[in-house]
């Protein structure tokens, strides 16, 4: 499992201690692979329409074609729940 966004590697180790996160942080500064995966663009932010990250999920199988990709992911706290349900099903095939 990773994570990508703009900030740097730097910003990155100070996030993944202070969290305790169990997974790799890519640093994507040109934004070009979240573009790639429709995960940044134009968004509408308290109104108001700005270009930024767009928080996404994607799931890819071992040979990289995309099997699951949540788009647009509103509430955050309730997502890896989501997430969690959809690698159980899998496992139970």
């Amino acid at each position: 499992m990773v994570g990508i966004s703009k900030d740097s590697l730097k910003s990155h180790e100070k996030f993944i201690a202070d969290f305790k996160l169990p997974f790799t942080l890519l640093s994507d500064p040109d934004a070009s692979v979240m573009k790639a995966y429709g995960a940044f663009g134009e968004k509408v932010q308290y109104g108001k329409t700005t270009m930024g990250v767009i928080r996404s999920t994607v799931v890819l199988a071992p040979e990289g074609t995309v099997i699951r990709h949540w788009t647009k992911i509103a509430k955050a706290s309730e997502h890896p729940d989501k997430v969690l349900d959809f690698f159980k099903m899998l496992a139970r095939g």
